[in-house]
């Protein structure tokens, strides 16, 4: 008589069962869960700053313009280089500490340059920085 060998292998056929089970019962499920929602600001409801302006104005990723929007007439935009430009905001917001600085970038400016920009001054701890953005038409 021949002695039987043992097998040295998994029997993975039940694994698979459970499997396609679980997945039916998610696919079920899935369906069934409610769906979170959030809150986005719009462009439409964006507040109006009390005091006017620093603007940034991005044109390429080499040209760099300020504006001092609290200047009367609106001032006038004075092209800068990068460093002078956080001497010049520096200066400004040590003189007035509440007034904000707007970044505005032409449609063809890539993000990256702009980020470069918030970043150039977060490390210059220029506060109160945000983005300029057009108003929404009919709202």
């Amino acid at each position: 008589m021949r002695q039987r060998r043992l097998k040295n292998e998994i029997n993975v056929v039940p694994y698979i069962d459970v499997m396609l089970v679980l997945l039916v019962i998610f696919m079920v499920t899935a369906p069934m869960m409610p769906t979170g929602t959030v809150d986005l600001p719009s462009v439409a409801k964006s507040s109006q700053t009390k005091q006017q302006p620093l603007e940034v104005v991005i044109r390429s990723e080499r040209e760099l313009a300020l504006q001092n929007h609290a200047e009367t007439g609106g001032g006038k935009e004075a092209s800068v280089s990068r460093d002078a430009l956080v001497e010049r905001l520096k200066s400004a917001q040590a003189a007035n500490p509440e007034q904000p600085v707007v970044i505005s970038a032409n449609k063809n400016v890539r993000y990256e340059v702009v980020m470069q920009i918030m970043d150039l001054l977060q490390r210059n701890n220029i506060n109160k920085v945000g983005l300029l953005v057009q108003q929404q038409a009919g709202k």
